[in-house]
């Protein structure tokens, strides 16, 4: 049997004690120390990986979108289902109903905040969001007669609109419950598909 990489697992232990600090602690009250202790590590293990707090704040959010995308892979791949069906399945997985949802769209909200004061970041997270964006484009390009341009909008809508009802039903919104943007965001998908 191989024996696994302990460069590799370190990294992965880290970047997972980097997403969660990042969850519950945001950018600001995240701090390397405690990324280490999360890991198991030192923090000279951290800077080993990572040369500067940024660094290991920039992996840690690229790492949280690749694994938002891995966790819906299949349902991305899936061609033989429809396109209806799909977009709610999808809409489904992106409904912060469970725990790694949740954290995972915490990640993201405090990537938004810092993108806003760091270029670099801002750069990390349009190339991750033009990902999304392709996949889920990809989706409405499968709609008989699909036009490019109205495949890439309507991606764009329901995107911000999930963005949009998560923000409000993380921060526990009276209006926004899970069950309520749930059929906001299949509403959506019917009206943008149409009869098709």
């Amino acid at each position: 049997m191989a024996r696994p990489n302990v460069e590799a697992v370190r990294k992965e232990q880290i970047l997972r004690s980097a997403l969660q600090q990042l969850s519950e602690r945001g950018v600001v009250g995240l701090r390397v120390s405690d990324v280490a202790n999360g890991a198991g590590v030192s923090g000279g293990i951290v800077h080993y990986y990572f040369d500067t707090k940024l660094d290991l704040i920039r992996a840690a959010f690229e790492e949280n979108a690749s694994q938002s995308l891995e966790r819906r892979a299949a349902i991305f791949a899936d061609e033989s289902a429809d396109v209806r069906t799909t977009l709610y399945d999808l809409i489904d997985t992106y409904l912060p109903a469970d725990e790694t949802t949740r954290e995972s769209w915490r990640v993201w909200i405090e990537w938004w905040a810092a993108a806003q004061r760091d270029e670099a970041l801002a750069d990390v997270h349009n190339r991750a969001y033009e990902v999304w964006a392709q996949r889920m484009q990809a989706v409405f390009d499968r709609v008989d007669g699909a036009d490019p341009e109205t495949s890439r909008t309507n991606a764009h809508t329901l995107m911000a609109l999930l963005d949009g009802l998560t923000i409000q039903a993380l921060m526990g919104s009276s209006v926004m419950s899970i069950d309520h943007m749930r059929q906001l965001c299949r509403h959506t998908v019917d009206l943008l598909l149409g009869d098709c």
